[in-house]
């Protein structure tokens, strides 16, 4: 049964993705990293919900999700999600998901794909655990990089940043191909935690098989 919720504020992130508080229904419950079905409680938006991550740590007495906005011909929940107003009132599923936190790694994400690492590294922070982990993360420019101050403050150095589509002039835009994740990738006897396009999710689990790290130390959606 969805649990009714509204939104309390939002506020740009960067320039196409905001943040959005809601109030905290009471037993909603998750693990850090997992998603939940998000709805606007309207008529003719209930049947679509989409999946979200909460951003904020599970012992918050609200819920944070961090959305970025597609253009209405991709979906027009994101566009109609970015224009509320507070007190807008909202439905929110339970969790799911089996990307949750196994252990020290590498977390390899794609641009919203950092959503569910950037929940596990808040709670790691508050848990004061945050050694022996890195972030390889790839976005198509700088203004795209979701929270880069927070990463940078929690990892320092081991928050490796790509993009794809901006770089020097005699360069390329540089992916997280095997190349990369060779070069970048660390301590292999670590868990890698893998979250972003289903195409990019494929080819960096390839990538990893093929430089030696088992298939039981990937956590990625299943």
């Amino acid at each position: 049964m969805p649990h009714a919720t509204e939104l309390l504020m939002r506020q740009f992130v960067t320039h196409d993705v905001q943040r959005l508080v809601l109030s905290r229904p009471e037993g909603l419950d998750w693990q850090p990293g997992q998603g939940v079905e998000l709805a606007i409680d309207r008529e003719g938006w209930r049947d679509e919900a989409r999946p979200f991550t909460p951003t904020c740590l599970t012992a918050d007495r609200v819920v944070e999700f961090t959305i970025k906005r597609y253009p209405e011909a991709q979906d027009s929940v994101t566009e109609a999600l970015h224009a509320l107003d507070p007190g807008a009132a909202l439905l929110l599923g339970d969790p799911f998901g089996t990307i949750t936190y196994q252990g020290p790694g590498t977390f390899i994400a794609a641009g919203t794909g950092v959503t569910p690492f950037l929940a596990i590294l808040r709670q790691l922070a508050r848990d004061d655990k945050l050694g022996q982990h890195r972030l390889l993360l790839s976005n198509k420019s700088e203004r795209d990089v979701i929270c880069a101050e927070e990463l940078s403050h929690y990892l320092g150095d081991e928050l490796v940043l790509t993009f794809t589509r901006e770089h020097q002039p005699e360069e390329q835009g540089r992916r997280i191909d095997a190349d990369f994740l060779e070069a970048h990738l660390g301590d292999r006897d670590g868990y890698c935690y893998v979250c972003g396009p289903d195409a990019f999710v494929t080819d960096v689990k390839e990538a990893l098989s093929s430089l030696g790290v088992p298939s039981d130390r990937l956590v990625y959606e299943r």
